[in-house]
């Protein structure tokens, strides 16, 4: 079950410095507020993908319950009960303004994930078929 994927940790940095530079660069706005989500499924995926070997839409699932998960936790007082609700790493991670918009770029990048998977099979998988 747990095996290292060199590829998936590669996309996993390659994103993990694009939300950097969103975070750094972009204050507000469409990159940041929504581009941001709906990369941070993709990444999230990714670092699952590398350490973790079960099937690609099991792995996309799981990811897409976090992701929820971490929106409707923001409903909760849960940063200012466990006495983090001034740490700005925290807040970053886990939020504190739950968004519709949010659950919209996550579902996003969950159909990314699973065309693109779609796609690979396909592709590499399955036989060529001639007319």
């Amino acid at each position: 079950m747990l095996k290292f994927n060199f590829s998936s940790f590669t996309a996993f940095t390659l994103l993990l410095l694009t939300e950097i530079s969103i975070v750094i660069f972009f204050k507000t706005g469409f990159i940041r507020h929504v581009f941001g989500d709906y990369l941070v499924v993709l990444l999230l995926y990714c670092f699952l993908k590398s350490f973790v070997s079960i099937s690609n839409n099991t792995l996309a699932g799981i990811t897409f319950l976090i992701a929820f998960t971490v929106e409707f936790i923001q409903l909760t007082p849960l940063l200012k009960t466990i006495g983090l609700e001034n740490h700005s790493l925290a807040n970053l991670i886990l939020g504190n303004t739950f968004s519709i918009t949010d659950l919209l770029a996550y579902t996003l990048g969950y159909i990314t994930i699973i065309i693109f998977n779609s796609y690979i099979l396909c592709k590499h998988f399955l036989p060529n078929r001639t007319k």
